[in-house]
C-alpha cells in the first residue's frame, strides 16, 4: 500500500548554496498525489512543483526543480532520498524559500523526523516502474545505467585524485531498511579547492565544516573526519536514490553509477522514459512491495549520529 506521514514534520536550517535561512514542513498527503513542493513565500501565481524528472533543471551541483511559471526549488535530493528510503509515496512539502535546508549534509535528520512522527498506510496500492531493458548514458568518463532487476539496487563507484577519498565502490539492495541503516547519515563532501571556486561564483555560501565533509589532498578538514571510511561513495548512493525518486514511483531495477552525478542520473531517467519498450508501470502485490525501498525499516537501526 502507498504511505504518507502520520503528522507534519518541520525542519529549519540554511541553504547550502544560498546561505539563507529556510523552513521546510513535510505534510501528509492523499493517495495518488505523489511528492509535491510548495513555495509558501510566493503569494501570486503557481507556487507548486511536482517532484518529477521532467521538472528538473539539470545542474551539476544539486538537483533543482522548476515549474512552468519559473518557480524553482534547489537541493531537493536529500529530502527526496529520505522520503524514498522511508517508503513515503505521498507528501506535500512546504518551503519558504528557493532552497531546501542542508541541515547536517545528509538525509538523517529528515529520516529521524519522519520515523519519529510515524508512517501511515493508505488504501491505494503502490505503482512501481519496472525496468525491462538496459539503458545507459555517458558523459566523458562518467556513466550511469538502469538494468532489469526484481528490486531497487544501487551499485556505485567513485574515483577522486584526493587521497582522502580515492577510489571507492559499494553495492546495496535498497529493501529491508538498507537506506536508513547504511546510507542516510552519509554527508555531502567536497574539496577545499571546489569550495573556494564556488564561493567566487556566489555559491556554497551556507557550507560549513559541520554540514559537509571537506578534504584537501590526503587531509580531512572537517572535525571528526568521515563517519565511515567509504562515506563519500555512500553519499553518492544517497544522492542517486533521491534523484531516482523523481521517476514518479519506486524503481524496480538496478542502477549502476560510475563517477555519475545529478545531471547524469536525470539524463538517465529521461533516456529511460524516452523508450516505451524499456519500462512499464506495475501495481505491486504484497510480495513485490516487500522489496521496495523503505520496506523492512526498523527505527532502532537508524544510525545515532546527526
Amino acid at each position: 500500500m502507498q504511505n504518507t506521514m502520520k503528522a507534519s514534520v518541520t525542519f529549519e536550517g540554511v541553504g547550502l548554496h544560498s546561505g539563507k535561512p529556510a523552513r521546510l514542513v513535510l505534510r501528509p498527503a492523499a493517495a495518488g498525489q505523489g511528492i509535491v513542493f510548495r513555495r509558501t513565500d510566493i503569494e501570486l501565481g503557481n507556487a507548486t512543483i511536482p517532484a518529477l524528472w521532467n521538472r528538473v533543471d539539470r545542474t551539476p551541483l544539486c538537483t533543482r526543480l522548476r515549474n512552468q511559471a519559473g518557480v524553482t526549488i534547489s537541493t531537493v535530493e536529500h529530502v527526496m532520498a529520505a522520503l524514498a528510503g522511508c517508503g513515503i509515496h505521498n507528501a506535500l512539502i512546504d518551503i519558504d524559500g528557493p532552497e531546501v535546508p542542508i541541515l547536517d549534509g545528509s538525509s538523517a535528520p529528515f529520516v529521524r523526523g519522519i520515523i519519529k512522527h510515524g508512517v501511515r498506510r493508505l488504501s491505494a496500492p503502490v505503482t512501481a516502474i519496472e525496468v525491462l531493458k538496459p539503458v545507459t548514458v555517458e558523459r566523458g568518463d562518467a556513466r550511469a545505467s538502469l538494468l532489469p532487476h526484481d528490486r531497487c539496487r544501487i551499485d556505485f563507484t567513485i574515483d577522486f585524485a584526493d587521497q582522502a577519498i580515492g577510489r571507492q565502490s559499494k553495492s546495496l539492495d535498497m529493501s529491508n531498511g538498507a537506506f536508513a541503516r547504511e546510507l542516510c547519515d552519509s554527508r555531502t563532501f567536497c574539496r577545499q579547492s571546489d569550495i573556494d571556486a564556488m564561493r567566487d561564483q556566489g555559491l556554497a555560501l551556507g557550507g560549513t565544516l559541520k554540514n559537509a565533509v571537506v578534504v584537501d589532498g590526503d587531509r580531512v578538514l572537517s572535525p571528526g573526519g568521515f563517519r565511515y571510511a567509504d562515506e563519500a561513495v555512500r553519499h553518492k548512493m544517497l544522492d542517486a536514490l533521491g534523484d531516482l525518486a523523481l521517476a514518479g514511483g519506486p524503481i524496480l531495477g538496478r542502477y549502476v553509477g560510475d563517477k555519475a552525478g545529478h545531471t547524469l542520473t536525470n539524463t538517465l531517467l529521461r533516456a529511460l522514459f524516452a523508450r516505451p519498450d524499456a519500462w512499464r508501470r506495475v501495481v505491486c502485490d504484497a510480495e513485490t512491495a516487500s522489496r521496495l525501498p523503505g520496506a523492512g525499516l526498523v527505527p532502532a537501526e537508524i544510525p545515532k549520529v546527526a
